[in-house]
């Protein structure tokens, strides 16, 4: 996604939170700092796949099948542990770093590439947690404007960052496992972000002319972040 396209949602979604964007630009640039140019021809086989994109909700260690039957996976933060656990391959792990991290810099240097995420309060987790991956496995991605070797796909959560890297990398069908977006149990900030989340997603569905199962039953009350 250009960063044209992406820019009025992000600057909407800062507005609705509060957050500053010279926060995420800081990040972002530490980031640059600590990081190289990702090869994305290294993140091969997903142009014309059927790409799982596993969030880190409770249903997915029921849901690995549906997760092992696609051609790649991407998964959010610690639904790359669960699914490793459960002996299925993960082909991207999409994090900021708030779930895993340790298992995560670990499961890059076992060959898996790491999306690692820059914003305004995450910086010391940056700080501490970049160096601990492999490098040329690391792929720095930011929701402010990109620099140097930091990258914006679009997307605001670990979840739907993941969904619009798949859509990046050329996937043909996007399948939605272990996710859920209204779970009681969550605190107010995070169901806010989740519903953020729902909404970018419905954007995705639109852009790519597909309609995600994990939205159905949704969409009509659901409203464009681009609206």
């Amino acid at each position: 996604m250009e960063f044209h396209v992406w820019e009025p949602v992000y600057e909407r979604i800062l507005a609705d939170f509060g957050f500053g964007r010279a926060a995420d630009e800081r990040a972002r640039d530490r980031l640059a700092s600590m990081t190289s140019p990702f090869d994305l021809d290294a993140l091969s086989g997903f142009e014309g796949a059927t790409v799982a994109v596993a969030g880190a909700g409770p249903t997915l260690a029921g849901e690995a099948a549906a997760a092992a039957a696609a051609d790649r996976v991407v998964a959010a933060s610690s639904a790359a542990t669960t699914l490793r656990d459960a002996g299925i391959e993960v082909d991207l792990a999409v994090t900021d770093l708030d779930g895993a991290p340790e298992r995560l810099a670990g499961m890059s240097h076992g060959g898996t590439p790491v999306a690692v995420h820059a914003h305004g309060d995450n910086v010391d987790a940056l700080e501490r947690w970049v160096p601990e991956f492999a490098d040329h496995r690391l792929l720095a991605t930011t929701q402010a404007e990109p620099a140097g070797p930091v990258r914006n796909f679009g997307g605001f959560t670990d979840g739907d960052r993941a969904a619009f890297l798949a859509d990046a990398l050329g996937a043909e069908r996007l399948r939605f496992v272990g996710w859920g977006f209204d779970d009681p149990s969550l605190g107010e900030m995070k169901a806010k972000k989740l519903g953020w989340a729902e909404r970018l997603l419905y954007w995705l569905e639109s852009r790519r002319g597909e309609r995600f199962g994990v939205l159905d039953g949704r969409r009509e009350d659901l409203v464009l972040p681009t609206e």
